[in-house]
């Protein structure tokens, strides 16, 4: 073994370690997560709010913790919400996002049509942070999900690729790191600037028609870097930088999905157009 290599794995197990500080431990999955609304399969939408809301977690994320804030903030708010695992490695627990992204939108695809079928609506509202504002572009463009979405919401979406704050720039110095990255981790190795995946994914335009998109960033973003690449361009498009709407907001990457209120206002915005009102400092407290 090369000897960079005896340092990545263990460097790779550090970052996981560093995860469970920062995220709380899965001690459920979502079929048990808090409902009355949040994946209550009996939970039949509104008339206020006709769609089920989906939400998709991030990479390193899971159907619990990454949705311990938004998930009641709208299921409080009168929305039928559900959310899934996907993405998971064969012998890493709880932290899900790291297999190859493709098939986690097959994954999505399932879970969208056994939402549908539940609750009898026609199309969902999906919502995603990181990765899970990005993977749903796979369905709506490749597996025919834009016939049962009608909008998508990402929040701090990695949707053409990440620098990783310059760390990706560092792989060719390492042969063979990006061999090893897209065999251990493909989930990650797909969400590098200029990967495979993400030619695929951008190829002949960002977007599909008939789904309404929405993009909610953060100039703090350390992970989606540079973040104006989470913007989208397109005829149906909101791109919104949360700093707009509250230059004193400091959320970073994972503070704007997890707890941020300003952002979870802006959600229920683009869920809601028509029932919209301006998203300000004060909507913390809203």
């Amino acid at each position: 073994m090369l000897p960079w290599k005896r340092v990545l794995r263990p460097l790779t197990a550090l970052l996981l370690t560093a995860a469970v500080a920062l995220v709380p431990a899965a001690t459920a999955h979502a079929d048990s997560a808090p409902n009355s609304g949040w994946n209550d399969y009996s939970c039949k939408p509104s008339a206020a709010h006709p769609r089920p809301v989906v939400l998709v977690h991030g990479t390193l994320g899971n159907s619990v913790d990454n949705w311990l804030g938004l998930a009641p903030y709208l299921e409080h708010r009168g929305y039928c919400v559900f959310s899934l695992d996907y993405g998971q490695l064969s012998g890493v627990p709880f932290f899900y996002g790291l297999g190859p992204i493709d098939k986690s939108a097959e994954q999505l695809q399932v879970f969208v049509d056994k939402v549908l079928a539940a609750t009898g609506a026609t199309k969902a509202d999906l919502v995603g942070h990181s990765q899970g504002g990005m993977m749903p572009r796979y369905y709506l463009k490749f597996l025919g999900g834009a016939g049962k979405v009608n909008a998508l919401v990402g929040i701090a979406p990695n949707n053409h690729g990440t620098t990783l704050s310059g760390l990706t720039n560092l792989l060719p110095y390492f042969p063979g790191a990006e061999d090893l990255l897209s065999t251990a981790t493909p989930g990650l190795a797909d969400q590098v600037v200029g990967s495979a995946f993400m030619a695929k994914l951008n190829a002949g335009g960002d977007t599909v028609a008939g789904v309404h998109y929405t993009v909610i960033a953060t100039q703090h973003d350390e992970v989606v870097t540079p973040y104006r690449t989470a913007f989208l361009s397109g005829s149906d498009v909101h791109n919104v930088l949360l700093q707009d709407l509250c230059p004193l907001d400091l959320s970073e990457h994972v503070a704007i999905g997890l707890i941020d209120r300003i952002a979870f206002h802006e959600v229920t915005n683009a869920l809601d157009p028509a029932h919209a009102t301006r998203t300000t400092c004060a909507s913390v407290f809203s």
